[in-house]
């Protein structure tokens, strides 16, 4: 009874702290959406407009009401899945996100996908041979890919893979003979052609996303790669692993069903959080490859002044990054059942 009673109120603590977090990324949204030099209004109505035209834009907005009435109202907006309305496309926010998100978790599960194979074995890797050619070839590797700007390499793999060799396919997310013709059912285009049938569609969609994911996966394994390597050389360091290799067990075995395992909590919130960079990160990349997800959009509304929409794909983007950090702790238990107990 004690650990249905401990589990209940570590449950309650989970969604009272979640709770308390969003209500506080609200605040920050909010607060953040009155102290930019836009007027809402004049993006509305234009600058021409006439000072009554003005006022009645200004009181349809409820902008002409107290800061903490607005800021009540914006919460039960959010609460009801209403984020306004864009002033650009003159559609409900909300409407404009769903429609746009799927390609951003496209193009970001790809880039996270790619960063996990590749990463993860490569951080252990270097571990294993620390302070040798392959580990200085790994580190060199990761820390280019961590420390160069994203839209540079995107900008440059357009050049050369795309303008140069045409082994990619150019902006967008399929070609423009297959763009009307494919049933968008899932939203993600990959997922859609292959439910189509239309092979050529298909190999269209695998062309445009290949040269962005592998981007993205290279940004997310160089990240990867390091923290695991650093879990790695830690874990290698104590007894139980001297003790595994003084009974003689294999290298593989050590690194993978010893060490790997015992660093797996840590592993899996360093992916959660690069998967969550990965969908605030797009925005550059979507900008460079015209890739029509939530960063292009949050770019073109910002450059238009357009603030609902702005201020509604931050919203995303930051619970995005909550929700995939409550993941990871539920994640926690079923990974390392030491932690059960705490």
């Amino acid at each position: 009874m004690r650990s249905f009673a401990y589990a209940g109120m570590a449950t309650a603590r989970g969604f009272a702290t979640l709770a308390v977090t969003l209500a506080g990324l609200l605040l920050v949204t909010f607060v953040v959406g009155r102290v930019m030099p836009i007027d809402p209004v004049v993006a509305a109505v234009g600058d021409k407009a006439s000072p009554e035209t003005y006022a009645n834009a200004r009181e349809a907005l409820g902008l002409d009401q107290p800061v903490w009435v607005q800021f009540g109202r914006y919460i039960k907006g959010v609460a009801q899945g209403d984020l306004g309305q864009s002033s650009l496309s003159s559609r409900p926010v909300s409407e404009d996100i769903a429609r746009v998100f799927p390609a951003t978790v496209e193009l970001s599960t790809l880039g996270i996908l790619i960063g996990i194979l590749a990463g993860v074995p490569l951080g252990v890797y270097a571990a294993h041979r620390r302070n040798r050619w392959p580990d200085q070839i790994i580190r060199s590797v990761s820390l280019l890919g961590y420390s160069t700007p994203v839209f540079w390499l995107g900008l440059i793999g357009l050049l050369i893979f795309y303008a140069q060799l045409g082994w990619s396919g150019g902006p967008g997310r399929i070609d423009t003979a297959y763009r009307y013709s494919i049933d968008e059912w899932s939203g993600l285009m990959v997922v859609d052609t292959l439910r189509s049938g239309d092979w050529d569609a298909f190999r269209s969609a695998l062309s445009h996303i290949a040269l962005p994911g592998l981007l993205l996966g290279y940004f997310s394994l160089a990240y990867i790669a390091r923290m695991t390597r650093g879990f790695m050389i830690e874990e290698l360091s104590k007894e139980y692993v001297t003790t595994a290799r003084i009974k003689g067990a294999s290298e593989a075995d050590v690194l993978w069903r010893h060490a790997l395992p015992n660093v797996l909590v840590p592993v899996i919130t360093v992916i959660a959080l690069a998967y969550a960079q990965l969908l605030e990160g797009t925005v550059l990349t979507e900008t460079v490859f015209a890739w029509p997800g939530l960063g292009l959009y949050i770019t073109n509304s910002l450059f238009s002044a357009d603030m609902p929409a702005v201020l509604g794909g931050t919203l995303v983007v930051g619970v995005c990054f909550v929700l995939l950090n409550k993941i990871s702790e539920i994640l926690y238990p079923l990974l390392d059942p030491r932690t059960r107990s705490r």
